[in-house]
């Protein structure tokens, strides 16, 4: 059975995308899908990448195509006014429940994402954070306080570092053994690696 790594921020529309088509790619391949949460702005720090958001005429036709995207996997999306959503308390809380509650750790996903790029909600809001973890089932505080533990801190910055040592430049990134994919848009071609 083959790995397919999943290299992502919950901050990128297009890791949002490519995770609602990876249960369906799982089923299609057999494959075990190894979820990896990054810091997708260390990445860019080290890479010297940035987001396509920043740059007016890219962010218009990224928005559209997204939309583009979402309208063919069957999925709602929609445009988050307050983007960029700073991350990394949101990445290490994916990263506590990977370690600590793995069994929480795709609800916990589906609330994040969802409150990000369907309900276009306010992540850079802490208020905001607690009533979405809250709906979910979550306890914000309890949650809040394995984010600031050490071992978690060290976990986000250890699996953001083996991403940048192995080119990762973006998110979502896909690696099948060492072949390496960027974008949701190359799903098709991560397909197929799975089934060579």
């Amino acid at each position: 059975m083959k790995t397919l790594e999943f290299f992502f921020d919950v901050g990128s529309a297009a890791s949002y995308l490519a995770y609602t088509q990876l249960p369906k790619l799982a089923r299609e391949t057999g494959a075990t899908i190894d979820y990896k949460p990054m810091l997708l702005g260390g990445v860019f720090q080290a890479t010297g990448n940035h987001s396509p958001m920043t740059i007016a005429a890219k962010a218009r036709y990224v928005a559209r195509d997204f939309g583009r995207f979402a309208k063919r996997y069957g999925v709602p999306m929609a445009n988050n006014p307050h983007f960029p959503i700073i991350t990394l308390n949101l990445q290490r809380g994916a990263t506590a429940l990977q370690m600590h509650e793995p069994a929480r750790f795709l609800p916990y996903l589906d609330a994040v994402f969802g409150s990000i790029w369907v309900d276009a909600r306010n992540m850079n809001d802490p208020a905001t954070v607690a009533d979405v973890l809250s709906r979910a089932g979550f306890d914000p505080a309890a949650l809040l306080a394995r984010t600031q533990e050490a071992q978690v801190k060290e976990r986000l910055k250890a699996v953001t570092q083996d991403a940048i040592e192995r080119g990762v430049f973006g998110a979502p990134t896909f690696f099948v053994g060492k072949q390496m994919f960027w974008g949701q848009d190359r799903l098709d071609f991560v397909k197929e690696a799975l089934q060579s």
